[in-house]
């Protein structure tokens, strides 16, 4: 049996009468990376600092590290580290100085031989001296990691950590996520790329503060139902705009000169699909599999907007 390290149940939370997040329940072994995905707004950072006791819920109860998270908050903040959306750290200083000054925020033994420590480990000693405020996206955000992990954190947030980052510095960053997990830190991150979702050992879809799917990506895909047709060709457009109205299909998504025709009723989708092909010969069409980016963008479509 693994270990524990985040296990919550009926986790509500309201803002000026809106609910954010609404009876949520997870628990998240330690060691593992758990990916939060759902639109813009639908509570995945609340849920976040919900997990950790960064925020107190209206209702329910649970642990994170072993501490209740109504009871022991403040314990709760010591063994976590949080890396937010915009870069927080200081634009004026270096990369070693912004370093070391957390390193003594947080009372660690020796702050120079911690900074250099994570100078080291995310490959930024050709860049100790350089102003934080001169890095681009991707090592600023190699150094708010840095910072993050100095003081040896149990628990990581990430709150789409690579936004606006390039692929290359992006599947970087992942690597050394995946490294600190193996050393048993465990790691709650939000994200909107389907890639990063598919690292992460387990995800929960959240929209508009209710969690609709949770597991493995491959059991989220499995769960939805989902059966997919993928038609390829040029001249799509028009193609895309019939297959919408029809009944039986849920979803129509273009993939470069390619079209996602999903449902999750698949009889009726096949015989829809049947229909189509009867009156097109210009396509090519063929079974497919569903991939996370369909259930997401279905799931999505599916959600009501509890600000609306």
């Amino acid at each position: 049996m693994k270990e524990i390290a985040i296990d919550v149940h009926g986790l509500t939370k309201s803002f000026g009468g809106r609910t954010v997040v609404r009876d949520l329940s997870l628990q998240v072994p330690k060691g593992e990376i758990y990916g939060f995905l759902g639109p813009n707004g639908s509570g995945k950072t609340t849920t976040l600092r919900l997990l950790c006791g960064l925020l107190t819920p209206d209702s329910g109860e649970g642990t994170c590290l072993g501490y209740d998270i109504l009871k022991d908050q403040e314990s709760i903040k010591r063994h976590v580290g949080y890396m937010t959306q915009r870069f927080s750290l200081y634009a004026d200083l270096s990369i070693r100085e912004n370093l070391e000054f957390v390193a003594r925020v947080y009372g660690v033994a020796d702050p120079r031989a911690a900074a250099k420590a994570a100078i080291d480990r995310l490959g930024l000693s050709g860049r100790a001296e350089q102003l934080a405020g001169e890095l681009s996206g991707g090592w600023k955000q190699r150094l708010a990691l840095g910072a993050c992990i100095l003081p040896n954190p149990q628990l990581l947030l990430l709150d789409e950590p690579t936004a606006g980052v390039d692929p290359k510095a992006r599947r970087e960053f992942w690597d050394e996520i995946h490294g600190l997990a193996a050393e048993g830190i465990t790691v709650l991150v939000s994200t909107h790329y389907m890639d990063e979702a598919e690292r992460c050992h387990e995800i929960a879809y959240i929209a508009f503060g209710e969690l609709l799917a949770r597991g493995t990506a491959n059991e989220v895909v499995a769960q939805s139902g989902l059966s997919t047709w993928i038609v390829s060709g040029t001249g799509l457009h028009d193609l895309a705009q019939d297959l919408q109205t029809r009944n039986g299909i849920d979803m129509v998504a273009p993939f470069g000169t390619e079209l996602h025709v999903s449902g999750r009723d698949r009889p009726a989708l096949d015989a829809a699909i049947a229909a189509a092909k009867k009156q097109d010969g210009a396509h090519r069409w063929t079974r497919g599999e569903p991939s996370l980016e369909d259930v997401f963008i279905l799931l999505m479509d599916s959600a009501k907007d509890n600000f609306a």
